[in-house]
């Protein structure tokens, strides 16, 4: 990152680059300084921060009990085929007009359009990891008396970690580009802006340092989540040895019986 950003300021300064055009590292760090200490970066920051997790905790919690119903009931697993057959294509950001129509220029309206980016992969993967889970388990847990919820969050979730910490991931990068996307369509709602609109107001004053200022601070909080998920991932599904269940499972071929796995993974 030092060597890019080396050649970067190089570039620059070697080929007389307008500033307009692309802003050099300097400039940009200048930018980054001045718009922190004036706050309207972190406030962007914040506003934007704020509305990606409402988004996604709906998103993800209505992702979980699409999932849940499709492995409890086949008509909850053919609903779940069709709903992301139809939806999980299609653009959240498409349906940002529609979304201002039914809540008005307000955040709830990126709110719902980062709801639908992040339900669809929490549901697939949650109902993915679930489907992993030895039937066998799940039986004997049945024996025990767990049925509807008990089974889902004693027996389903915590077997389907793995795949809910994937599922969180993409989620988090589909509404992360949601929200910044939904920003720059949308503008500022009520008195506070995002970091999309910091973008496009940047833009529509020619601050090409501060367009960048924007950028590097969106990639900065992109690495800052991607260490967040390592960590959770190490304490979780690694300290619990599930990585390697989970990578035994996908290496059997399907001719192999519930008792040869069963052992396969005790071996493990």
């Amino acid at each position: 990152m030092a060597a890019i950003v080396v050649m970067w300021q190089i570039w620059v300064m070697a080929f007389h680059v307008p500033q307009l055009l692309f802003a050099a590292p300097s400039d940009v760090a200048r930018t980054l300084i001045a718009d922190i200490g004036n706050g309207s970066l972190p406030s962007a920051t914040v506003h934007t921060l704020e509305i990606l997790i409402i988004g996604m905790a709906i998103g993800g919690a209505l992702g979980i009990l699409f999932a849940a119903f499709g492995v409890l009931s086949s008509v909850g697993h053919d609903l779940l085929r069709v709903l992301t057959s139809a939806f999980n294509p299609l653009p959240a950001i498409a349906v940002l007009p529609l979304a201002m129509l039914w809540f008005g220029l307000t955040p709830r309206s990126i709110v719902f359009v980062v709801a639908l980016a992040t339900v669809w992969p929490v549901a697939l993967n949650t109902e993915s990891g679930f489907r992993t889970i030895s039937s066998t388990l799940r039986m004997v847990a049945q024996n025990l008396g767990l049925r509807g919820p008990r089974l889902v969050f004693d027996v389903l979730l915590p077997g389907a970690l793995p795949q809910i910490i994937t599922g969180a991931k993409t989620s988090w990068a589909f509404g992360w580009r949601t929200v910044v996307a939904a920003e720059l369509v949308f503008g500022v709602a009520g008195a506070a802006g995002g970091l999309g609109w910091y973008i496009s107001n940047a833009r529509y004053y020619l601050q090409t340092p501060a367009m960048f200022a924007g950028l590097v601070t969106i990639s900065v909080l992109g690495l800052l989540v991607e260490a967040l998920f390592n960590a959770l991932e190490a304490r979780t599904v690694v300290r619990w040895g599930m990585s390697l269940a989970v990578e035994a499972r996908e290496e059997m071929p399907s001719s192999v019986t519930e008792d040869e796995a069963a052992a396969v993974l005790v071996s493990h």
